[in-house]
């Protein structure tokens, strides 16, 4: 089959470069930044035709490539996305799809108007831990699943809020000069692959209100937001921008009836879970006693327990890999893929909901149902 030829829109787009490289049917063969050292920089890195290295995005659409990377920064991410699907490309998104929720309602629309594939590129979904715990709740290990949680704990230094020159980055308006949770996919995407099935209903999001320490930033030093799931499930997402601490940006719990998964927090600490009815070697049966996550790594899906050397060079321990494979995968077959349109505009709205609760006090605010064909009545707001 004739590879895809990939157009990259920013040059932050390396995560996903790997896998692009590594699959045989696709090969990144276009570049666009309006950076022009950091473009040529990448060209040269990669190996792309000076004829090939774009300033202009409309420009990159207009050549003969298949689908697009969309790498840019998060307020660029819908209009992109929509001229790219209007000129006949497929879209492969970084997190989080959009910045209002004007913004997802003429996402999907787009994507359902011209049939091409959307995904969004939420790679922690692809963890080797996120998805042996899916393996081990779709196995019914579990019992039934009722709460979770998820965090992101990455404090933005200074270096990602200002330029050299002192000027602010696009950072300091679009995620430190906003209230809530503005990022919140990276905690959610991995806690709904463990509902299958399931979708977020109502959120609820409390912070602490931005005055502690660098005032100049809207954004709070820490964000609760509480998610109802229409399982009635609970789900627990944390953001911390600011708040002083050492990165922990793979942080989650997963509780059932009959189980419990924490991931590490560092220390040596390591990813432990706990199962009825199995305990480890030598352990008395009616004791709860942690047990090391890998123990089960028999339930891996075989891609994850014996992945290809390329997915073992790749970003997120593989998952940059088979996130890519699983685009291409899309294209070739036509069907939705894993993170389509639908779960990465409920995940997004989320965040962008979070913020409208926040600022009211916690107000419990309904997530819309994303789906085909979705009534024009419901594409509102309720406050």
């Amino acid at each position: 089959m004739k590879p895809y030829k990939i157009g990259i829109a920013g040059t932050r787009g390396k995560s996903t470069l790997r896998g692009f490289q590594a699959i045989e049917n696709a090969d990144v063969t276009a570049v666009c930044d309006l950076d022009e050292a950091a473009l040529n920089a990448f060209g040269d890195a990669v190996g792309i035709a000076a004829g090939r290295r774009f300033r202009v995005f409309e420009d990159m659409l207009e050549s003969d490539i298949d689908a697009v990377v969309i790498a840019t920064p998060m307020q660029c991410h819908v209009p992109q996305a929509i001229a790219a699907m209007l000129a006949g490309k497929h879209v492969l998104c970084e997190v989080p799809a959009a910045v209002t929720m004007d913004e997802l309602w003429w996402l999907v629309e787009t994507k359902e108007r011209t049939g091409r594939t959307f995904m969004m590129a939420e790679n922690y979904c692809y963890t080797p831990a996120v998805q042996l715990v899916k393996a081990l709740r779709g196995k019914g290990l579990f019992g039934t699943p009722f709460y979770a949680e998820g965090e992101y704990l990455h404090e933005l230094d200074s270096h990602y809020l200002r330029h050299p020159d002192g000027n602010p980055t696009w950072r300091a308006f679009w995620q430190l000069g906003r209230r809530g949770n503005f990022y919140p996919t990276h905690s959610l995407g991995p806690v709904m692959e463990w509902f299958a099935g399931d979708r977020v209903t109502e959120i609820s999001c409390f912070g602490t209100g931005g005055g502690y320490m660098r005032p100049e930033y809207r954004q709070d030093e820490l964000s609760v937001t509480m998610c109802r799931m229409r399982s009635g499930a609970l789900a627990k997402i944390t953001t911390a921008c600011k708040a002083p601490r050492p990165h922990n940006m793979h942080a989650y719990l997963l509780q059932g009836t009959q189980g419990c998964y924490e991931a590490p927090r560092g220390l040596g600490d390591d990813h432990k879970i706990w199962l009825e009815g199995h305990p480890a070697p030598g352990d008395p049966a009616d004791e709860k006693r942690w047990r090391s996550l890998w123990d089960f790594r028999d339930y891996l899906p075989a891609r994850w327990r014996d992945p290809p050397e390329a997915a073992k060079d790749a970003g997120h321990q593989g998952g940059d890999f088979f996130l890519v494979q699983d685009f291409v995968d899309a294209m070739d077959s036509g069907e939705e893929p894993a993170v389509n349109v639908y779960r990465g505009a409920e995940w997004t709205a989320v965040g962008l909901l979070s913020e409208l609760s926040a600022v009211n006090g916690g107000k419990t605010l309904e997530v819309p149902h994303f789906r085909r064909n979705m009534p024009e009545s419901e594409k509102l707001v309720k406050i």
